[in-house]
């Protein structure tokens, strides 16, 4: 399968639906696995590489997942397809540009992604739209189960499953939200929330993962502790109380700016609105920070029932673009549409190749300008 087929639109998990998709953007389960009788692939040759991952691709291949799957292989992609997997979320950039043999097992339709020879000899990952941790737990054991009964895992009696790195010793699992908190950011608040993660033990990283900035005001808030806390309790404490309280959290900073400093977040949106209408270039980090502008304008209309200045006016382009015939509407699927396709690879993969910054930024401008145009 040619990547160009899944590369033109947005992903499932990035579709802006599920429970409390206004804030969570996804929900993501990831377990670390090793084979018994191997080493870890930091002790490993490539010949004994090869044989992982020739084990681990005919199992994977061979399970009923329930979706069309198809493989990678990492090592041998062009390094545009790498980038263009690591900013689709299917695979780590330590994954992408690592060394040796490795590869990488995807479902169609985005939910579930099997890296081989990453730091571990298997990396499993579930990603959903929304609040869905619960949903994303039970579909990636069933996987894990259906794997284990093919092969034999890794696992001591008191450690619970070995893996490479000791942080995630035991259950092997990484429990991780993607947050949109733009009003955090805005009320200077965004520090607290930084703190407070950093005091429970949590890690709090950018759009694309670890050593990434907070591009967008998008963060990755995952778990760090893996021994000896089940996976249910992991999961329950971010589904039930974690997570909830930090969007009640953005929600209470977005009414503080309905009501205390309605100027500011006019002028955020207004000035969003009017470059990406306007600019004739404009680069990946810029297109972020503006489209998380007019994502937290659409929120706070459709959620908050907000009217002011900026926000009736980011919604009359809904009513130019009806009154011109066109089918799209500006939504959040709209707009995480568009954070998704202007990223670089996804670019340069749906032009056809290889685009110098200058011209990424100039084919950017024109596809954000065209989707809003009236």
């Amino acid at each position: 399968m040619k990547l160009t087929e899944i590369s033109n639109d947005i992903n499932e998990w990035f579709s802006g639906s599920g429970p409390l998709a206004d804030v969570v953007i996804s929900s993501r389960i990831r377990l670390a696995r090793n084979l018994a009788g191997h080493k870890f692939l930091g002790r490993c040759t490539n010949a004994e590489k090869t044989e992982i991952l020739k084990k681990l691709k005919d199992v994977l291949l061979s399970l009923e997942l329930g979706d069309e799957v198809f493989y990678i292989s990492i090592d041998k992609a062009p390094d545009l397809d790498r980038h263009f997997l690591v900013e689709r979320h299917l695979i780590s950039r330590h994954h992408a540009f690592g060394k040796g043999p490795r590869g990488a097992v995807i479902a169609r339709r985005e939910s579930f992604t099997a890296m081989i020879n990453e730091e571990d000899h298997l990396r499993l990952q579930i990603l959903k739209s929304g609040m869905c941790l619960s949903e994303c737990a039970e579909q990636i054991n069933h996987i894990d189960d259906m794997i284990e009964k093919k092969i034999d895992y890794a696992f001591h009696p008191r450690y619970g499953y070995l893996t490479a790195c000791p942080t995630n010793l035991g259950t092997g699992i990484r429990v991780s939200v993607m947050l949109h908190l733009p009003a955090l950011k805005m009320t200077g608040q965004i520090e607290k929330f930084l703190n407070t993660a950093k005091d429970m033990t949590l890690a709090v990283r950018g759009l694309f993962g670890e050593g990434t900035e907070a591009a967008g005001d998008f963060y990755q808030l995952s778990n760090q502790a893996t021994l000896g806390v089940a996976e249910k309790d992991i999961v329950s404490q971010f589904e039930k109380a974690i997570i909830p309280e930090i969007v009640e959290y953005e929600y209470a900073a977005r009414k503080h700016l309905l009501d205390k400093e309605i100027d500011v977040l006019d002028d955020k949106i207004s000035r969003a609105t009017a470059l990406l209408k306007n600019a004739h270039l404009i680069s990946s980090q810029e297109a972020l920070f503006l489209l998380s502008h007019l994502r937290l304008g659409i929120n706070m209309r459709e959620r908050m029932g907000a009217t002011t200045p900026a926000i009736e006016n980011l919604f009359a382009l809904n009513k130019q673009s009806t009154e011109a015939g066109k089918t799209q509407r500006l939504s959040i699927a709209t707009i995480n549409r568009l954070f998704m396709l202007t990223l670089p690879a996804h670019l340069q993969l749906n032009h056809g190749g290889p685009l110098d910054a200058s011209q990424r930024d100039a084919l950017r401008a024109k596809i954000i300008r065209d989707a809003l145009s009236g």
